[in-house]
């Protein structure tokens, strides 16, 4: 079944930057798809988002399990037979701890949520995006991925470069594999941007951060609902570009 409506998958959309990246899109009068690994809270954030009238629906989604990737692939093609909005939300981190000592293990880890997902979700995806007349993907970055800013002893981010290799290493990656997407699939009119929320208090990061999550959400509703002159191949804060 095509549906005129459009309709957006946001993975680890549950909870944080990603419930209200949801929250965002479906005052749009987008029908959202709320995919999450834990059916309950996936439910519980679907039911939640629909007050007033909103269309938001959960979808089983581990972004690190092929099988259950496939099994939402297929529902979206059965359900919408198309998607016109990818945003690559999940996403995982670990501990403090300096590069020299951190386990190969740990880094393995994190890339199977922050890169290899982002991949995997992406090519499973990628059939009903090109149904679209407009298709959007957006990858959830962070300013902890670019290497310049880690490089700049200057930066008020290079300090993170010394406790958290695998997660600003998986960001520089999703930041690159941005790039490749996007060369690849501009001809075909599907936009593809990596952006940065800046430090928001959510659970990956122990509620810590300064920002809302609902402010943290605000740039990937922006390129999730870009016109067709919008940018591909960025990687984009609130405030404009990042540098790579």
């Amino acid at each position: 079944m095509t549906t005129s409506q459009q309709t957006a998958l946001i993975t680890g959309a549950n909870k944080g930057i990603g419930k209200e990246t949801a929250r965002r899109l479906a005052a749009l009068g987008i029908t959202v798809l709320i995919g999450a690994r834990n059916a309950e809270r996936g439910e519980a954030a679907a039911e939640e988002l629909r007050t007033g009238g909103a269309d938001v629906r959960f979808v089983p989604l581990d972004v690190t399990d092929e099988m259950s990737i496939q099994a939402a692939a297929k529902h979206i093609d059965a359900t919408f037979g198309r998607l016109d909005i990818l945003v690559n939300n999940a996403a995982i981190a670990a501990g403090p701890q300096k590069p020299s000592e951190t386990p190969a293990a740990i880094v393995r880890e994190i890339y199977e949520t922050n890169v290899f997902g982002v991949i995997a979700v992406t090519h499973a995806m990628l059939p009903l995006l090109r149904r679209s007349a407009a298709a959007r993907i957006v990858n959830m970055s962070s300013e902890l991925g670019s290497l310049a800013h880690l490089a700049d002893p200057g930066s008020p981010w290079s300090a993170y470069s010394s406790i958290l290799l695998p997660y600003c290493t998986s960001k520089s990656a999703l930041n690159a594999i941005t790039v490749l997407y996007a060369n690849e699939l501009r001809a075909e009119g599907i936009l593809v941007n990596a952006v940065s929320p800046g430090y928001c208090a959510t659970d990956l990061n122990r509620r810590t951060g300064v920002r809302t999550a609902e402010e943290g959400a605000a740039v990937a509703v922006d390129l999730a609902a870009v016109g067709e002159n919008g940018p591909t191949g960025a990687f984009l804060t609130e405030d404009g570009p990042i540098p790579w």
